[in-house]
């Protein structure tokens, strides 16, 4: 449980700086911590994970501005309660929705992931200039609550999609900042970036452009980003590109998988899997660019076209629910427990349970699956980065071969000790899962030497630091 204390503000947010100026502020959707109204109505906090958290620990004084995302985040922010650090904006719930999920994950992240049904989908009518205006808004409360809480000077850097207007809107506010902006996505080369309306592009291309510097993961997608600036608007004027691959945390991955609860997890995984398989581990989002339902499909056409694998090997499909109060991802959902539940009807045996498809986000029990894959499918349909193809070799216990879909950012990296597919040539999925799986000893043991070392040549704490240099630099 945490403590409260009075609020300065409600507007000002849960837990101010403890600075009236920070020198170096983080800008972000989702916060490093969240809240949780108990039935007692005392708050719980939750610390969050993942690469920015873990990069940002390199950075003792700093100042993340995040929104509240539920309930209880609103109402730590009207208690004044949080942790030094870190400001909540409590932008209204309506605005919010509009702002992140209508337009973020259901217009931006689309068109970044080329996943539109474009003979019905998109279609920008007046509901949708109405939720651009939340998603000005809210980009808005991020741009006045960064230029009041900013020093004279200091470095600002705004994170992905959701905030891609923050920098021109901070740039009108305070031009002294050195402002960047990162996109942890794919960008959408010119021809699908064409698909939003004229006027918008242009607006998410001038928004990013307000900063000294538009970073992405990879040099496809940043190449892409220059193109559709280029088409749209002559360039990119005075803003720098960089590029900056975002390693796995091999310290904390490697000392994480070896602590207790994972040792049980993998002993639980064991008697599911039964003695003597092989195994084919996926960990993802039910996120349609993560390829789910068709990775499971390439399994269903190993076992048919490969007999000799029935009950010699197990696909540990690990599938999270993500956004689901978007009906596209609930659909997306109960089609992979549908193709997953079909394939165990048709092949499986008393003795063999060909899917094991877990549903509910265990971090323990992702790691345990890491060190026992004997194969890693991740075949995403378009991917920023995907940190999953990192994380699995640095933690394997005996070697894994990585199945690795070219559409992945982790492509440029890993591509070369990895067994590269289509993601939607489902048959070509098969034959590379067939020759992951005969894959010799010493060859998986190399390749996963080598696929480690890449993986942790930038980990987070080094991608944001060198970030921050080449702001202060630039």
């Amino acid at each position: 449980m945490v403590s409260e204390h009075e609020a300065p503000s409600a507007e000002a947010g849960a837990a101010r700086s403890g600075a009236a100026e920070a020198t170096v502020l983080v800008a972000s959707n989702r916060g490093p911590v969240s809240y949780t109204l108990e039935t007692d109505g005392s708050l719980g906090a939750k610390r969050g994970g993942g690469g920015l958290v873990s990069g940002l620990s390199a950075v003792d004084d700093k100042l993340w501005v995040c929104s509240a995302l539920g309930d209880g985040d609103r109402e730590a922010v009207r208690r004044g309660v949080g942790e030094p650090g870190v400001r909540m904006l409590d932008i209204a719930p309506a605005v919010h929705a509009d702002a992140y999920n209508g337009i973020a994950n259901s217009v931006l992240w689309f068109v970044h992931h080329m996943l539109y049904q474009t003979p019905l989908e998109p279609v920008f009518d007046a509901e949708f200039r109405r939720q651009w205006a939340s998603f000005e808004t809210y980009n808005r409360a991020f741009a006045e609550a960064l230029a009041e809480e900013a020093g004279r000077g200091a470095a600002v850097l705004v994170q992905d999609y959701h905030l891609a207007l923050v920098p021109g809107m901070l740039r009108a506010l305070r031009p002294d900042l050195r402002i960047g902006h990162f996109s942890h996505t794919p960008w959408a080369p010119v021809d699908y970036f064409r698909l939003l309306p004229d006027d918008i592009a242009e607006q998410l291309l001038r928004g990013i452009l307000g900063a000294d510097r538009a970073c992405f993961l990879t040099r496809r997608w940043a190449e892409a980003f220059t193109a559709c600036c280029t088409e749209f608007l002559g360039g990119t004027g005075r803003t720098a590109i960089g590029v900056h691959g975002l390693g796995a945390d091999a310290d904390f991955l490697r000392r994480r998988a070896h602590e207790a609860d994972v040792d049980e997890r993998m002993a639980a995984l064991r008697e599911q899997i039964g003695p003597g398989r092989r195994t084919i581990v996926r960990v993802d989002r039910t996120e349609l660019s993560k390829n789910i339902v068709r990775g499971l499909l390439a399994y269903r056409a190993l076992l048919d076209e490969r007999p000799e694998w029935r009950e010699r090997v197990v696909h540990v499909a690990f599938a999270y629910p993500s956004r689901q109060d978007l009906a596209v991802y609930r659909d997306y959902t109960a089609e992979v427990r549908q193709v997953a539940d079909a394939i165990n009807e048709a092949y499986g045996t008393p003795g063999w349970t060909p899917v094991v498809l877990h549903v509910k986000d265990d971090f323990a029990r992702s790691l345990a699956a890491y060190r026992l894959a004997d194969v890693a499918l991740v075949n995403p349909i378009r991917d920023g980065m995907n940190l999953v193809a990192k994380e699995v070799p640095v933690v394997s216990d005996h070697g894994c071969a990585l199945v690795l879909s070219r559409e992945a950012g982790a492509y440029e990296e890993l591509g070369g000790d990895a067994v590269v597919v289509n993601p939607y040539d489902v048959s070509a999925t098969a034959r590379a899962l067939h020759e992951a799986l005969t894959m010799a000893d010493g060859e998986r043991a190399e390749r996963t030497r080598r696929l480690a070392a890449a993986a942790v040549a930038l980990p987070p704490q080094q991608w944001f630091l060198d970030q921050l240099r080449a702001l202060r630099e630039e």
